[in-house]
């Protein structure tokens, strides 16, 4: 009986039941097709990311002596489709059985629902990564109106074992959440950049000839994510050892000058599956005992992986299809030029977009409440924002970028993930960072010539939406503050708010 497995790009898990031994009637299939570059525009370091870490996959398998067929972009025979492909090699090989892994994109999953109308045996089989399945977090909260991931982390922290006691939290408390919100100075220290160094020059000629759209910069000679699984460990490693002690310290933290901080840099590498998230928290909690770290950092890192990313992925699956036609607000402003080239005269937004176009990647507060704040108060339409977020950070794959975009970024989702708007003036943003010293905008004026346009954008944005957040309990200041002001008051910061809006292209 001949065997056919399909292996996708983000399904790079070497330790998968699949490898355990080599079978000589059994062959394994990788492609790289245009179609998956292209559903959105995306940053040429992640096209360069996935092919690159695929292809070095792929000489792990043969070199373990499994059978390989490997399509490249430019391949003469490469139909761009998987389904094409995959009914070639059916027929070329007389394959009995066609197996594939769980994918985990919608998109995806339908498309590969095709494939059980072969006229062969067809297998769907899990990719063995996840700490759920996707129905987990659903049913988990079954009826319940609100789902809130701090009671979900919890269960999960007690299924798993993770920094529990005697049935209780490590160190008394569930989350220590409060305790990682400083803001960095320049102490302590940032270590050197451990990333790998590649040079992928052949492949991006390659990925330019066969006219694959793409934007942000490709540092192909010098190309410094992951490609593998022991480049990975060694990240992983390196950051327990080295920034775990000070990562939840400074999590929220932002500055010009250091776009790294304390931050793991392990998304990508989790997100293709060449870590599993359990062997990155058993190693955190080893460490916070074997090395005595801070006990509110490990239980933070641990908190995004175990609590955060399971259940997202959680709340994807219970929402789809559907959850990324959301539009709560009814937002429909385009995104702005600048979004593109990060040429804004705003420095926190100018250094966390060109950030991300120099490396395609921004840390979660960056992302939140930089660029998310300001597209939620410009009343950007969500997709178009989800769009962008998929396109541009190397980390992003659907199941965890549309739920943390629409939902807990642009509220799109009216409250399921978030409890509140995430969005602020820019009082926060010179709290957590200081990008406002530096720039052209005031951060403390809402009116003049000058003044930041968080601010008045931020009032704006309240007083616009009343009738949808002036009975949220959690804005129970910022509404007060509201009907305090005075109409003049108000006239003046929505008439600002609309010349930011008029002009957005231009701020």
């Amino acid at each position: 009986m001949k065997k056919l497995r399909l292996i996708l790009g983000d399904q790079l898990n070497i330790n998968h039941s699949w490898f355990d031994s080599s079978e000589d009637e059994c062959i394994y299939v990788m492609m790289e097709i245009k179609d998956e570059t292209s559903y959105v525009l995306h940053h040429i370091q992640k096209i360069l990311a996935i092919f690159s870490a695929m292809r070095s996959f792929s000489d792990q398998l043969k070199e373990k002596n499994f059978n390989v067929i490997y399509i490249k972009i430019d391949d003469k025979d490469n139909e761009h489709s998987f389904e094409k492909n995959i009914q070639k090699i059916i027929k070329k090989f007389n394959i009995n059985i066609f197996e594939y892994q769980q994918p985990d994109e919608y998109r995806l999953d339908l498309l590969f629902k095709k494939f059980h109308s072969l006229s062969i045996d067809v297998k769907t089989i899990s990719s063995e990564h996840f700490l759920t399945i996707r129905t987990s977090v659903e049913e988990f909260f079954n009826e319940k109106k609100q789902w809130r991931m701090e009671e979900f982390y919890r269960y999960m922290r007690k299924k798993y074992s993770i920094l529990i006691a005697d049935d209780k939290p490590v160190g008394g408390k569930w989350n220590y959440d409060a305790e990682n919100r400083k803001k960095w100075n320049g102490e302590p220290k940032t270590t050197i950049d451990f990333r790998p160094s590649h040079n992928h020059e052949e492949l991006f000629k390659v990925v330019v000839a066969e006219n694959i759209k793409y934007f942000g910069e490709d540092h192909a000679a010098n190309f410094r994510w992951p490609i593998n699984r022991d480049e990975s460990l060694k990240l992983l490693e390196q950051f327990i050892e080295k920034d775990l002690c000070n990562f939840g310290n400074f999590q929220d933290a932002m500055h010009d000058e250091n776009w790294r901080l304390f931050h793991s840099f392990l998304s990508f590498s989790l997100n293709t599956k060449m870590l599993s998230p359990l062997e990155v928290i058993n190693m955190a909690e080893e460490a916070l005992y074997k090395n005595k770290l801070p006990l509110a950092s490990v239980e933070g890192f641990i908190r995004q992986i175990l609590g955060w990313r399971e259940y997202i992925r959680g709340v994807y699956w219970a929402q789809m299809p559907g959850y990324e036609n959301n539009n709560f607000f009814n937002h429909t402003k385009n995104i702005p030029e600048w979004y593109w080239t990060g040429k804004t005269k705003m420095r926190c937004l100018s250094k966390s977009i060109s950030q991300s176009l120099e490396n395609s990647y921004a840390h979660h507060i960056q992302r939140l409440m930089i660029i998310g704040n300001f597209s939620l108060l410009a009343g950007i339409d969500p997709k178009h924002i989800h769009h962008w977020y998929l396109g541009i950070y190397i980390d992003a794959f659907e199941w965890v970028e549309l739920p943390n975009t629409l939902g807990m970024s642009q509220y799109a989702d009216g409250g399921l993930l978030a409890t509140k708007p995430y969005v602020s003036s820019a009082a926060y943003i010179n709290k957590m960072g200081n990008y406002c010293s530096k720039c052209s905008y005031n951060y403390k004026e809402k009116f003049g010539d000058n003044a930041c346009p968080f601010n008045s954008l931020y009032w704006n944005f309240f007083d616009r939406h009343q009738d949808k957040l002036s009975k949220n309990p959690r804005l129970g200041i910022v509404n007060s503050q509201l009907k305090k002001m005075d109409d003049n008051q108000k006239i003046e910061i929505n008439k600002k708010a609309n010349e930011h809006l008029d002009n957005i292209d231009f701020l």
